[in-house]
Parts: structure tokens; sequence; C-alpha cells
């Protein structure tokens, strides 16, 4: 797919998450084609110091590196043993640099996203499909898991409340 611009991708995506079954790999296609600039996404930046392991609530979750790198290291869903929750199970872990796009969802497990530098700034795009309102987060020693209500999402730039 030749380079897209921000406009086409909004674009894009909103096509693509018009319909009731997503094309995960139209999807991928969509964000690998744009180059990040951030002329076109520094309105939309949020900044979370959060990262947690968590899931995704059953939605389909894309990732895309806008600027910087960011780790993502992945576990297995915690399971119990004999009632004791057992520490969370490292499946993967990947570094992620600007313009390269990911994905995950429930059934791939879950994962913690975190910028492994204490002096660069990292700045990712998520969609989540459909929209998380809530998720849960996990303890790494335990398995021990919280439900989280998501507290904001963004919608053109906008901080919303949900």
């Amino acid at each position: 797919m030749a380079a897209i611009s921000w406009g086409e991708l909004k674009a894009g995506i909103h096509d693509a998450f018009s319909s009731e079954r997503v094309d995960i790999d139209q999807v991928k296609r969509l964000l690998s084609a744009y180059r990040s600039s951030k002329e076109d996404w520094g309105g939309y930046a949020n900044f979370d110091p959060h990262r947690c392991i968590h899931s995704h609530a059953n939605s389909h979750c894309f990732m895309k590196i806008l600027a910087g790198s960011l780790k993502e290291t992945q576990f297995a869903w915690p399971s119990e043993c004999e009632g004791q929750l057992q520490p969370m199970q490292q499946q993967a872990c990947h570094s992620y640099y600007t313009d390269e796009v990911t994905y995950i969802n429930d059934s791939v497990g879950l994962h913690r996203v975190e910028n492994s530098s204490h002096t660069d700034t990292a700045v990712s795009l998520h969609l989540y499909c459909p929209p998380i309102t809530l998720c849960k987060s996990f303890e790494e020693r335990t398995g021990h898991c919280h439900n989280c209500k998501v507290t904001f999402y963004s919608r053109d730039g906008e901080l919303c409340k949900c």
C-alpha cells in the first residue's frame, strides 16, 4: 500500500471499523502506510504514565508507534494452582520503533507496554474496536486481577470522560 496522509488514515480507520467484522490485516496495512508526523498527531497526544499488565475486554487492540520506541511484554492468562494464584508467565517481549505497528487481543494474551528510556519520550496511537470501557489489570507477582474502568479516551484530540 502506498503512503497515506493523516486524513486518509482517519477516514480509512472509520471505514474499517464501520462494519461488524474488522479486517485485522487491512487495519494494520492502513496504520503501516501512514508515516508519522508530529504536525499531524501533536494535537491529539495525551500522556498516560500507567504501565500495568492488562486485558482488552475482547476488543481488537492496534498500536502504532508515532515517535520513539516502546517495549511490549506479553503474558499468558494467569491460572490458579490448588486455589493459589501463581506469578504471571511471560510469553514474549518485543521492542517497537517509530512507524511500526502491532496487534493484540485477549486470545493472544495480556500485555504491558512501557517506555524503557528514562530520557527519551515515546508516543503511540492505540485503536480499540469495539471501544473499551472496562478491562482487567494483573499483578505480575501473583496474577491477582482487578477490574479497571477506563478513565479517559479521546475523540478528535479532545479527552472524553467514559
